[in-house]
């Protein structure tokens, strides 16, 4: 297989971990860097070992070596940067959120359509195996029957205390909400992958547990868990959520309900399902990701361990190593990776990876969810 050239577009947190998985695949090198400022990209280009490295992301959309752009840089940025890699004609794959907001992300999609690329969103929990096998049970008929409800969480703890602060706590950086884009947006994605059905009515209960927060003076990194002293902070007001609770409803009739915070003690990055179905029910929890239970109304419940000769034969190749021998989170971005750059390659057939149509549609219930908790009111998913 040919060799694919990538260059990668922020190299915080997330950059890194697109750079690691795609490595794994053997047959993308990522060449090129892009950072805020020359000096910061050369450092972060010596850390990974890549040849090339751009203080502006625009130098980089010229390289005519470079075929696809991970845009993984700060969610105010994800609009321009995204409609300048399409107009360079560069395939494009994006952090989550597509945008800042569904007007945004609308005009995406349009543009991606007509630049004929292939464009992708790092929905990466849709591809760790239990996740798939849950996926092919709920289309399977006999398997999980008629999905009648689901219920399910996305909790963190990272942003518990008041003196916690990130980026992602500005509506300039990170948009009118934080909680529910952030983390929910996976919630819902996932869940309407693995039942195959569509959100379309919300009711929202959001809520700002820390009405003011102290930032640091001088930026820190995300994650680091740096210790900060009294004298070394501010007090900022809030207005991003917290935590929500969300009521919603499908297109097929079926209801559930979600939760997700960023102030649950203990809960590292626990996002949770249950699918309760006529014939069965499954649950998966991403802190224990090589389990899937199976309940049961007439038989004893099952714990499907992870193992791909257990699994449905199309779940196999995104089990990679034998049963006992666990996959976690790093899997998920490189089993997304490989369907991306499989397709590029024309190796792979389309449709095995989230696109900007799906990025949209999340986009379009988180909008619908603030509002619903600002008018405190059922309202329809506009797409």
């Amino acid at each position: 297989m040919t060799t694919i050239k990538a260059g990668v577009i922020g190299t915080g947190f997330i950059g890194p971990a697109h750079v690691e998985a795609l490595r794994r695949l053997g047959f993308v090198e990522v060449v090129a860097v892009a950072e805020s400022n020359t000096e910061l990209a050369q450092a972060k280009a010596a850390a990974m070992s890549i040849p090339k490295a751009y203080g502006d992301y625009r130098e980089m959309l010229a390289d005519p070596e470079i075929q696809v752009v991970h845009n993984c840089t700060p969610n105010h940025l994800h609009f321009p940067i995204n409609r300048d890699i399409l107009a360079a004609g560069k395939h494009v794959v994006s952090e989550k959120p597509l945008a800042l907001n569904s007007a945004e992300s609308r005009e995406l999609v349009r543009l991606a359509k007509e630049a004929g690329v292939v464009n992708a969103i790092n929905f990466n929990y849709r591809y760790m195996p239990l996740v798939q096998q849950a996926h092919h049970m709920c289309q399977a008929a006999a398997d999980v029957g008629r999905v009648l409800a689901v219920h399910g969480s996305y909790l963190q703890d990272w942003l518990l205390w008041e003196t916690d602060w990130n980026w992602r706590i500005l509506p300039e950086l990170s948009g009118e909400s934080r909680v529910v884009a952030d983390i929910g947006s996976h919630w819902c994605d996932l869940i309407q992958f693995v039942t195959g059905l569509k959100i379309v009515r919300v009711m929202a209960d959001l809520a700002i547990f820390h009405p003011i927060r102290k930032r640091p003076k001088k930026a820190v990194e995300t994650f680091t868990g740096q210790a900060l002293r009294p004298e070394d902070l501010e007090d900022v007001p809030i207005q991003t959520e917290d935590y929500g609770s969300i009521l919603i409803e499908f297109d097929s009739g079926a209801h559930g309900v979600f939760t997700v915070s960023q102030c649950a003690a203990g809960r590292k990055n626990r996002l949770y399902f249950n699918i309760d179905g006529s014939r069965c029910a499954l649950a998966w929890d991403q802190e224990r990701p090589n389990e899937l239970w199976i309940g049961r109304r007439e038989t004893s419940n099952q714990v499907l361990m992870k193992d791909p000769s257990l699994l449905y034969p199309a779940v196999r190749e995104y089990a990679h190593y034998p049963g006992g021998h666990n996959e976690a989170w790093p899997d998920g971005p490189k089993n997304l990776f490989r369907n991306i750059y499989g397709f590029i390659a024309g190796q792979r057939p389309g449709g095995d990876f989230a696109t900007f149509v799906d990025g949209h549609n999340e986009i379009a219930i988180c909008d619908t969810i603030v509002k619903s908790s600002r008018e405190r009111r059922w309202l329809d998913v506009e797409y």
